[in-house]
Parts: C-alpha cells; sequence; structure tokens
C-alpha cells in the first residue's frame, strides 16, 4: 500500500511543503549558528570594555582601596579576584583556546599591546551566583589540581566564560570571570514567529496556486464523466494556460466528432428502420393469402418476431437519447400504469411503498427501462413486487420475482446486448436479449446503476438506484 496521496492536489502540496519545511529548517540552523557567533562576540567586546575599565580605575587605587573595590565589583555576571595565581595560555589549537586568543586580542586593543594579558582555560563546572561551586582543574605555573573558577565553558547553563589575568602598572595580577548572560541563551522567539508567519503565507499562496493549477483537470475530469450521459453538453471553455486551453480543445473537437457519429447512426437507424418496416408489411400481406391456417400462423408469429426484434435492436443502437427532454416525473403514477398495462396481458404486479416527489428525468426513457424489468419478472418470475424506497439524496425501485433467479456468474452477463441465458430463440422465453441492456443504458444515461441479486427466500432482486443530484 502506497503512503503517498492519491490525488495530484495533495502531492503537490506535499512536496511544496516538504521543500518549504525543510528549506526553513536550514534557514533557522544557518540563523542559530551565526546568532550564536554573533551574540558570542557582542558578549566579548562587551565583557572586554567592562574588564578595561576596571583594570584602568584599580591602577589609579592604592592596594587597600583596590581590595574595597574588588568586593564591590566580584559580583555576577562578573568576577574580581586579586589574590589567584598565575594562569597559563590556552592552548591556541582548541576551539576553546582559539576563542581564549581572541578574547585576548580584544582586550589588548582596549588597554594596550603594552599591557599583559593572559586568557587561561580550564575544565570545571559553571561558575553560579558569585561562588565556584566545585571549581575547575585549571593549568598554571605550578601545575595542575589548583582549584579556580571555571573558564571557556560553553552550555550547561552557565553561558561562555572567559577567565583572564591582567598585570596592573604595579606588577599586581587581577583575575576576571566574565560570560554571557543566561539570558542570552535562550530561543529567540521572536525570530521564531517570523518564521512561522512566514510559513503560514507561504502554505496558504501554496495552497491556492496548487488548487488553481489543478483545478482545470477535475474540470475535465467532470466533463468526461457527463459526456457518457449526455453527449450534447456545452462544450468546455477553451481559457486558461496553453496546455489548458488545448486540452480543453481537444476534448471539445472529440466531443464534436462523437456527436456527429452519433447522429450519423442514428439516421442511418431511422432509415433502415423505414426500409425493414416495408418488406415486413408485404411479407404480412402475403401470408394473409396462404389458405393454410397453421402454415400462415406460423408466418404471422415469425414475422411479429422480426419486426420485434428489429425495433428493439433499433432503440438500443440509438441508446435511447434521442434528445428528450429532462422534465419532473411523477413515478408513482409511471409504476401504476404500467401496472395496469401488465394486468391486461396477465401478469401480477403489486407495489408497496412511494416516492416522495417527483424525478428530474426522461419519462419515456425511464418507463421503457421499468417496464422492461417488470416484463422479464413476469417472464421468469410469473410475478413481480415493487418496492420504492426514496429520501433526500436517490429514488430506488426493487423489482423483485419469484423465479428460479440466476447463477452468480450471470448477474453481470445479462446486461450485454443479445446475451440469454436460455439458448432458444423463442420470443415466449427467450426474448430478444436486448430489454435489460436497454434498461441498464437508460439507468446509466441518468447517473444511476442497477445490479441483480438473488433473494434468500428464492427468486431475483433487481435494484435500480437513480441519484436526486442527476
Amino acid at each position: 500500500m502506497s503512503l503517498l496521496p492519491r490525488s495530484l492536489f495533495s502531492r503537490l502540496v506535499l512536496v511544496l511543503l516538504g521543500g518549504l519545511l525543510t528549506a526553513q529548517l536550514l534557514s533557522f540552523a544557518v540563523h542559530m549558528h551565526d546568532r550564536g557567533e554573533l551574540l558570542a562576540q557582542a558578549s566579548g567586546m562587551q565583557s572586554a570594555q567592562r574588564i578595561a575599565d576596571i583594570v584602568n580605575l584599580l591602577d589609579t587605587l592604592t592596594p587597600l582601596e583596590r581590595q574595597k573595590i574588588v568586593k564591590v565589583l566580584a559580583a555576577p555576571p562578573l568576577a574580581v579576584s586579586l589574590d589567584r595565581p598565575p594562569l597559563a595560555p590556552a592552548d591556541a589549537t582548541s576551539e576553546s583556546g582559539a576563542r581564549a586568543a581572541l578574547f585576548a586580542t580584544v582586550l589588548r586593543r582596549f588597554l594596550g599591546e603594552e599591557r599583559n594579558v593572559v586568557v587561561g582555560m580550564a575544565v570545571g563546572v559553571p561558575y553560579q551566583g558569585g561562588s565556584y561551586p566545585g571549581g575547575g582543574a585549571m593549568r598554571g605555573p605550578g601545575g595542575s589540581g589548583e582549584r579556580t573558577p571555571p573558564m571557556m565553558r560553553h552550555g550547561g547553563g552557565g553561558g561562555l566564560t572567559f577567565v583572564a589575568q591582567v598585570a596592573l602598572r604595579d606588577g599586581t595580577r587581577v583575575t576576571f570571570d566574565a560570560r554571557q548572560r543566561q539570558a542570552t541563551e535562550n530561543w529567540p522567539y521572536r525570530v521564531l514567529l517570523s518564521i512561522a508567519l512566514l510559513l503560514a503565507a507561504v502554505i496558504a499562496v501554496s495552497l491556492v496556486a496548487v488548487r488553481w493549477a489543478t483545478r482545470p483537470l477535475k474540470t475535465l475530469a467532470d466533463a468526461a464523466d457527463e459526456l457518457g450521459k449526455n453527449i450534447n453538453r456545452p462544450p468546455l471553455a477553451e481559457t486558461g494556460p496553453t496546455e489548458v486551453a488545448s486540452a480543453a480543445r481537444a476534448f471539445n473537437t472529440m466531443q464534436s466528432r462523437l456527436a456527429s457519429y452519433l447522429r450519423e447512426r442514428t439516421q442511418v437507424l431511422a432509415a433502415m428502420s423505414h426500409d425493414l418496416k416495408t418488406p415486413i408489411t408485404r411479407l404480412r400481406l402475403r401470408a394473409e393469402l396462404l389458405e393454410d391456417a397453421d402454415l400462415r400462423a406460423k408466418f404471422g408469429g415469425d414475422l411479429q418476431e422480426m419486426e420485434t426484434m428489429v425495433l428493439s435492436a433499433l432503440d438500443f443502437l440509438r441508446g435511447m437519447d434521442n434528445g428528450e427532454p429532462v422534465q419532473p416525473v411523477d413515478v408513482n403514477a409511471m409504476l401504476e400504469s404500467l401496472q395496469a398495462d401488465l394486468r391486461e396481458t396477465g401478469g401480477t404486479v403489486t407495489i408497496s411503498g412511494t416516492a416522495a416527489g417527483s424525478y428530474p428525468g426522461r419519462p419515456q426513457a425511464l418507463k421503457r427501462c421499468l417496464a422492461n424489468v417488470l416484463e422479464n419478472a413476469i417472464k421468469y418470475g410469473k410475478s413481480a413486487r415493487v418496492i420504492v424506497d426514496d429520501n433526500s439524496e436517490r429514488l430506488q425501485v426493487s423489482i423483485l420475482d419469484e423465479g428460479p433467479g440466476l447463477p452468480p456468474d450471470q448477474f453481470e452477463k445479462v446486461f450485454e446486448p443479445f446475451y440469454r441465458v436460455e439458448a432458444s430463440r423463442n420470443r415466449d422465453t427467450g426474448g430478444t436479449g436486448l430489454g435489460l441492456a436497454i434498461a441498464k443504458n437508460v439507468v446509466e444515461l441518468h447517473g444511476g446503476r442497477i445490479a441483480l441479486g438473488n433473494r434468500a427466500e428464492g427468486g431475483l432482486e433487481a435494484v435500480v438506484t437513480l441519484p436526486r443530484g442527476y
């Protein structure tokens, strides 16, 4: 089972949305990467500027005053200390070492190149709230193992930390722990909102564009479906894009040719009907001159069968669509009329249920359809019971008989032209083989369907379903 949508509209929407989402995710990833770099640079610049200001201030103070000022300044996000051991320069070959070297360069630009600046590298937990929980292992001149504040840490909620030592003019080393503010680590909700609004707008435009592009295909499919019901339907509008107009033009040409072919065939069949009736009438007159009554009756029967077959064949070949206009049909009155006609020929028809209202259809064609099915039920089932079920969506007429039924493999075959279950050509048993074929043509002409089925209690059931929206 394929996971792809079945409709062209859904597939185009899926492709567009997949491409848009992928592009937006890639764009967001690039943005987040660039944003992190810019924030780190901005934070480094701000921290370096503040460290330079503090160093310049401490240079003007006495050692005692420096202790007091440092206590005031040693608060997050910047910790200042005058009693830390010397730092070892960071390894410039690592990523954190490269960042430390960049930070040292920025500091020297603010303090002057002659100033002794060292940015070390340490590993430990992030700095929290004015203390250094757990400390960190820092490499210094005396080796490793001394507990120092962490530096160059990224993530874990502590942000990006720089630990730098700057020598004052009198040689005193001042250690600074500066880190990026926690707030800058949050998601960029404004950017996310902007991307979401842009994505929603593009999706809306894409849906409209795809619907606009696929609408002509649906129109063409509807026209092709309607063509089977009404060959004289109005032609398609030959407008729109070049491909759509070309397809509509080709469809209209095909419809015109089919309509012309059907008109020519109808004219030929009408001429055949007229020409065949004339010799049949002459043969009937000559048969009346026969002295042998039995022979005369046989001739008359054969001529009657021939005339019935000719008329049935002509009705079928015309397709029952002889230009009869659609108009409201009183189905209840039509069934009662057929009931009365069949009663005169010895048939028994009972009717239950009624149509709620008139049905828009072709009266003569519908009457011929129901008559054929009823005659078939009486011929093989002795009697017919009609059940009418009507609602706002469809009109359903079920015709039940008490005959022997049919093998299931014959349900579709009996609708084929000239197909008869009985092999004999006796008109009283085999018929012409066109009654149900004509009935099916009429039902399909009205956009409905006819189906056969065996009843559990015996007999055959023919169900004619006609849509109300025809």
